[in-house]
């Protein structure tokens, strides 16, 4: 369908990519993943044909039609949603044009011209066959599947697109892309403006598209779920993965570990070669020698591995001052702006150390609740913050109010207490401001790397309930796992609102789901949440069709609803065991490097290197964790499988 051969990309002296070649075949799902800044929005610009490499060639066929999704866009008000999205059917529009155009000159000379209406009839007739064949009978329906499943509403489709925040206007987008005769769909971050249930209806989206589609994504259960390749980028190179993202994981440690061994031997080559130059450079007797040495060093196909600092897995954030046990109350809560009731009449409790989600569609009143329970906003009904409770905030525009004059460094050093002081250069690193970035003074910075660091600061500060809206949108996937870790172990109360289902899943007991203007309780965790939506939901549908089609057809609903049970009954059963099988893999490798240490340490008692008591101890608290986890999980499965 499409190659890369041995492509090279370079920008301003470096490089970007060196003699990459890779194959998109059609059908293909494969997520393009790697850390940010390592060329994976320039890679699928140099697939769509936006970029064109520096060495090397793409070759892609004549009619290929590709779409491609942006992260920024321009946009282009030209009508309501309906007309906009309907304009993604362009051969379909033409179609019906020229339709309408012979339908009304057959009006006028059906009578006085036969010979002329024989040949217009006769086309006509070929465009009507061509108009079924482009599905265009189907037209309105699949548009208002596409809109209702990305979360518009129906009084929403004559809208004008001008009046749709940039969210939803990115949805627009996506809309025409899905909708269009693409053989190829290049999306980048297609999720970051999708709530749960429009994400979960994009993954089934994407599973029945015809075409090949190839996404750049944070999110990983949305990978896992969308995609079956993984092709990773790092250091210029590419590594091509025949298998999802989770197991890519699992596959990619392995590679590593190679890698890293094969690296440590080379460095012991190379130091022992530059010291026997260094040693005999100057004599006279050993100079054919030592040039040879020279020229194997010059020769040598030098390893590079992407360093990753473990350290910054091990960060704690200040310990939360004790509030009062209740935190928050709300009692019949509501709120409205203008004419339009966003929540109506909430009633909502939140209790010392409690971590919660607010879930639901976007413009359901999640960021209005929370920017209410922050003091930002006022309301109708009672709210009751506990006594000694201290909100910290983080919304879209918490950046706003950072200190422009400072540098990064400064930002976070002036927040920064006790341990917290030593480690504000792993802090920095894990929020992905490295040694050239914590320098920059704030007022030059992206919007996406001021919300990071407004993050890692609200972190430090000593509050004892965080609300966090959307804190993920701009963060790769190794700096989520580090602030999803630093906020398990904090001992404060949470709010989060997010989309990401990965973070949120081990890290909230509670979920609020926000719906009709209404706020639902929902014990457990966001999986219990979704499985428990899916029942209520298909319960519903079996009911409604009770009441239409009578006893048989309850009884076919009934069957359904059981085999959707037992299909999700087993897919959990799945999911449970492959978590299982990645703890045992970690314990597996965790007990092998504890056990290098050992031997390490054994053969010099007097080793006085604290790095490697370090190591050791975060090796062996890391071990103490995943045995924990693969108890609680054991212990999970024989639940579910004893039920």
């Amino acid at each position: 369908m499409i190659s890369l051969d041995n492509i090279s990309i370079y920008f301003g002296g470096q490089t970007v990519f060196r003699d990459v070649s890779l194959r998109i075949n059609p059908r293909d799902r494969i997520g393009l993943v790697g850390r940010n800044g390592a060329g994976k929005t320039t890679l699928l610009k140099i697939i769509a044909g936006m970029v064109e490499p520096s060495e090397g060639k793409v070759v892609r066929p004549d009619m290929l039609v590709t779409g491609f999704l942006p992260q920024q866009m321009k946009y282009q008000d030209k009508g309501t949603l309906w007309k906009e999205v309907k304009s993604a059917f362009a051969e379909l529009n033409e179609v019906e044009k020229e339709m309408k155009l012979i339908e009304k000159e057959l009006e006028v000379k059906s009578e006085t011209n036969h010979e002329e209406s024989s040949i217009m009839a006769q086309r006509l007739a070929e465009l009507t066959d061509r108009h079924h064949l482009l599905g265009g009978t189907s037209l309105e329906a699949t548009v208002e599947q596409t809109l209702a499943g990305l979360g518009f509403r129906r009084d929403e489709f004559h809208k004008p697109t001008a009046e749709f925040s940039g969210g939803w206007r990115m949805r627009i987008e996506l809309a025409k892309l899905l909708l269009g005769n693409n053989d190829l769909l290049l999306l980048d971050e297609p999720t970051n403006h999708l709530d749960i249930e429009s994400i979960q209806w994009l993954e089934k989206f994407l599973s029945d598209y015809p075409g090949a589609v190839v996404i750049i994504s944070h999110d990983r259960a949305f990978l896992d779920s969308a995609t079956h390749r993984t092709i990773e980028i790092s250091m210029g190179s590419v590594y091509d993965y025949k298998v999802p993202y989770s197991e890519f994981r699992t596959l990619r440690q392995q590679r590593r570990e190679q890698q890293l061994a094969a690296y440590r031997n080379q460095q012991k080559k190379i130091e022992t070669t530059e010291k026997f130059i260094e040693r005999f450079r100057y004599k006279a007797t050993k100079a054919t020698q030592v040039q040879s040495r020279i020229r194997q060093l010059d020769k040598m196909d030098r390893i590079e591995i992407e360093l990753e600092d473990l350290a910054v897995f091990n960060i704690r954030f200040p310990s939360a001052p004790r509030s009062a046990t209740l935190v928050l109350e709300a009692e019949r809560l509501s709120k409205s702006f203008g004419t339009k009731e966003v929540i109506r009449e909430v009633d909502l409790v939140v209790n010392r150390g409690e971590k919660v989600a607010f879930v639901g569609k976007n413009g359901e009143g999640k960021t209005t609740l929370s920017r209410i329970i922050a003091g930002e906003l006022d309301r109708k009904g009672k709210l009751r913050i506990g006594q000694n409770v201290d909100i910290g905030y983080y919304a879209q525009n918490q950046d706003e109010i950072m200190d422009e004059t400072k540098t990064v460094y400064e930002t976070i050093d002036y927040e920064a207490v006790g341990e917290l002081r030593t480690q504000i250069r792993n802090l920095l690193g894990a929020f992905l401001f490295h040694e050239d970035d914590i320098d920059k003074p704030v007022r030059v910075l992206s919007g996406g790397e001021r919300s990071r660091l407004a993050i890692a600061r609200l972190l430090l500060r000593p509050y004892n309930l965080l609300i966090l809206d959307e804190p993920t949108n701009h963060l790769d996937m190794r700096s989520k796992d580090i602030l999803k870790q630093a906020l398990m172990k904090w001992d404060g109360t949470l709010i989060v609102v997010s989309h990401d289902r990965e973070f949120l899943d081990g890290l909230v007991q509670k979920v609020y789901e926000f719906r009709d203007g209404k706020v639902r309780e929902h014990l457990g965790g966001i999986y219990d949440f979704l499985q428990k939506k899916r029942i209520e939901d298909l319960s519903d549908l079996n009911m409604a069709n009770i009441k239409k089609t009578g006893k048989n057809v309850a009884k076919k609903q009934e069957n359904k609803l059981a085999y959707e049970r037992k299909k999700e009954y087993e897919k959990q059963i799945r999911k449970i065991e492959k978590h299982i099988h990645l703890a045992e893999e970690h314990i597996a490798y965790l007990e092998r490097e504890i056990e290098k240490l050992n031997r390490q340490m054994s053969k010099n008692a007097e080793v006085k290197d604290g790095m490697i008591f370090e190591s050791y101890e975060q090796l062996t608290t890391s071990l103490s964790s995943e045995m924990k986890k693969w108890e609680e999980l054991s212990r999970e499965l024989d639940k579910l499988i004893n039920l």
